[in-house]
């Protein structure tokens, strides 16, 4: 019996919550006017930011993010927060205290953070792991001591909740080994590790992907999927330029060349994008899977297997207008991000079936036509000597 892991599909949950009023933030109610950044009470004479937000018109974004890799969990706050409500750097930490925050700046922006393997989860305060059959729940608290001045405190003290939900893998047991043929890249993005896979299905329905190198006749549709893996239904999936070659390496300089997919956009006209849910005309960039199909050719010279490669980018769901390509403008390369991100998949050999039918029609039109010609030939001369002696044979017989 062979052993196989089974991944459920990957969820990623952030739980964020100022769990006490007054870290919220009081804000001035002349000031508050967008029920998304500010909350009156019921008698309208006071209200606090939302969270997320802070300062006297709670028009400063906090930028809390929270990154549930495949190792580590990670919770990240703006510096001007904390500076807001006075919280020092030295005073942050999750429950146990020598768990302490760092500073780090991304992109000329100073953050403070919390970062943690999965192994120091407990050691750090770590909730009881909550389980289920499909996900398991880690949750953490990142919290700002008291600051104590006499025997008075005056600032708030801050606690973030956050949780991170990951798929849980169980082991099954068949007596035969289900190994897809496929290709996968792993991608950071904002210290998160996703995975990203390329595999070929045998038709439009996407529910068996090819075990083994794909054999494929000239003109037939190959489905093309390309995915988030993991974790799943959280990055949107940009597929920028997909092309086949005669080579494994991508970037071959020896043999043939052709482009399917340029810039998102199609550069194949066969080339067609599926939905993802319905089988139909789909598009690229708008969610974690990216589907596709064009017709099986092969290039005029050997070798004829074909390799495919296709270059790829995540964006955030917050920022999703870098997926999305701009395929009616003019020049496509203004609608691609400047120096963006991308993962690189490679896939193949795709075979193509090539059948000996048109050597046997040669042999049919030609070769035969030609023996006949010959054997009809052969079979007059013989006749035409055979009637020459019996011609002589028969006046010599008259002379006698």
């Amino acid at each position: 019996m062979v052993l196989i892991g089974l991944k459920l599909s990957a969820v990623l949950v952030i739980l964020l919550g100022f769990t006490r009023h007054s870290v919220v933030g009081i804000c001035s109610v002349e000031y508050c006017t967008d029920p998304s950044r500010c909350v009156l009470s019921q008698d309208q004479k006071r209200c606090k930011c939302a969270t997320g937000y802070y300062a006297d018109r709670c028009d400063r974004d906090a930028d809390i993010k929270v990154m549930c890799g495949k190792d580590f969990i990670t919770v990240r706050v703006v510096e001007d927060f904390f500076r807001y409500y006075n919280i020092l750097l030295e005073s942050l930490h999750l429950p146990n205290k020598s768990c302490r925050a760092q500073r780090e700046v991304i992109d000329s922006v100073p953050y403070y953070m919390s970062r943690i393997s999965k192994d120091q989860y407990q050691a750090c305060g770590g909730k009881p792991l909550e389980k289920n059959i499909t996900h398991i729940s880690y949750s953490l608290s990142l919290l700002s001591a008291p600051q104590v001045t006499g025997n008075i405190i005056r600032d708030p003290v801050i606690k973030i909740d956050y949780t991170c939900v990951y798929p849980y893998i169980r082991t099954v047991g068949l007596s035969f080994p289900v190994i897809p043929f496929s290709s996968e890249t792993v991608m950071r993005v904002d210290e998160l590790d996703a995975t990203v896979q390329m595999m070929l299905y045998t038709d439009h329905t996407y529910t068996e992907a090819y075990s083994r190198a794909p054999t494929i006749e000239l003109r037939d549709k190959v489905f093309v999927e390309v995915k988030v893996t993991e974790p799943a239904d959280f990055f949107l999936l940009r597929v920028n330029e997909c092309w086949a070659t005669q080579s494994h390496r991508p970037n071959a300089t020896e043999g043939s060349v052709h482009t399917l997919l340029l810039n998102g956009c199609v550069n194949d006209k066969t080339v067609t994008f599926l939905n993802v849910t319905l089988g139909q005309s789909g598009s690229n960039g708008e969610s974690s899977t990216v589907r596709y199909s064009f017709d099986m050719f092969r290039f005029t010279t050997a070798p004829h297997d074909l390799y495919l490669h296709c270059t790829v980018q995540l964006c955030e769901p917050d920022d999703d207008k870098p997926c999305r390509p701009n395929c009616k403008s003019i020049s496509k390369r203004e609608a691609v991000r400047a120096d963006p991100i991308q993962g690189l998949l490679s896939y193949g050999p795709i075979r193509i079936e090539m059948p000996d039918r048109p050597q046997s029609s040669i042999l049919t039109m030609v070769v035969l036509p030609v023996a006949c010609i010959w054997t009809v030939g052969l079979f007059l001369i013989i006749l035409i000597t055979v009637a020459k002696a019996g011609s002589r044979r028969l006046a010599q017989i008259q002379e006698h």
